[in-house]
């Protein structure tokens, strides 16, 4: 399904949490739709579902008129397939009746698979790696079998959009890691076009087609995860994605020049958006930079105030001047320790 937002803002109350949101989704395309709490993303979902309706703007859906002010299409016309943060399964139905369910309540369910209930039901238990439970009740499911049944009802009507709210956040790390694989895979197999609503920056990047970072209601980038990751086109998104420290210098045609270099270190920043240039920032990740001991080549001076170990690397806050640089480092410095802060080339 594709969908185009056109203008699109909502209020309650006194509150905008939507302004003037102007973008488009292809169809079988996966966007994950990122930011913090507040910054509009589960209302933008809400308005494509149809829960909410929208107080400016238009919402089109495969070209025809889905929403307006004063107009929205019902949910179950919009052949949309949700899953939420919370299971909602129903604890009186095993995992069959779960998915039976849709297939024969939703009013969009293609005929094509009406007619052959049955077969449609094994081919989503095969598809969610639920064989053999079918049978089971809610309260004999894991957490991630749970979840597994939340995604095989919300694909059993092979919807054209699949609305996820924050559909991981209730699993443990390991789980999370084996739930976005699975969720990956169902993509695949499905072509069924997914805006994915998360806070957590690993889920975006790793799983999504494209990114939409939201900020107040508004959007504030739109594009691949190594667009969003590599080439922030704000301090917002620089700092809230890609966890950016924020160097102050300035910058002569495409070389940046670092306070606290003394003018001897000298930086490439082809790729550096204009709203940073403009300002004297240079926005360099933890994992761009490099530590050696003094004396160990040119670079800024700094001293290590924070140090964890991560396993393959150390995570170190490096004092430099007025500043607190975050720089991941296989290196051992110990905490109070002077250091070189440089950008690896």
């Amino acid at each position: 399904m594709s969908i185009e937002m056109i203008g699109v803002g909502k209020r309650f109350g006194s509150f905008e949490a939507l302004k003037s949101v102007d973008i488009a989704f292809a169809d079988g395309e996966f966007v994950a739709i990122f930011g913090p709490s507040g910054c509009g993303k589960t209302t933008l979902l809400r308005l494509l579902a149809g829960f909410e309706q929208p107080d400016a703007g238009e919402i089109y859906m495969n070209g025809a008129l889905a929403a307006k002010p004063g107009f929205a299409l019902p949910p179950e016309k919009r052949r949309i397939g949700m899953v939420f943060q919370a299971f909602a399964l129903w604890p009186h139905m095993n995992v069959t009746e779960h998915i039976r369910f849709p297939i024969r309540h939703h009013r969009a369910t293609p005929q094509s698979i009406r007619i052959r209930e049955n077969e449609r039901i094994g081919e989503v238990l095969s598809m969610t790696g639920l064989n053999g439970l079918g049978g089971r009740m809610p309260h004999e499911l894991s957490g991630g079998q749970k979840q597994r049944v939340a995604l095989a009802r919300a694909v059993a009507a092979e919807p054209s959009l699949l609305l996820m709210d924050e559909p991981l956040s209730s699993l443990d790390a390991m789980l999370r890691q084996e739930m976005r694989r699975e969720i990956q895979s169902l993509h695949r197999q499905t072509g069924t076009a997914v805006l994915y609503v998360t806070h957590d920056q690993s889920e975006a990047l790793a799983m999504a087609d494209r990114i939409v970072v939201m900020k107040d209601g508004r959007i504030e980038q739109a594009g691949p995860p190594e667009e969003i990751y590599l080439r922030p086109q704000s301090e917002f998104v620089a700092k809230f994605v890609s966890r950016a420290n924020l160097v102050r210098g300035r910058w002569e045609g495409e070389a940046f020049i670092p306070d606290g270099s003394g003018g001897d270190v000298e930086w490439k920043g082809g790729s550096v958006a204009d709203c940073f240039k403009c300002r004297g920032i240079y926005p360099v990740r933890p994992e761009q930079l490099r530590l050696s001991p003094p004396g160990g080549g040119p670079g800024i001076a700094g001293e290590v105030a924070n140090v964890q170990f991560q396993g393959k690397e150390f995570h170190y806050h490096i004092q430099v001047e007025q500043h607190l640089w975050e720089v991941y480092s296989p290196l051992r410095f110990r905490l109070n320790e002077r250091v070189v802060v440089n950008i690896s080339e």
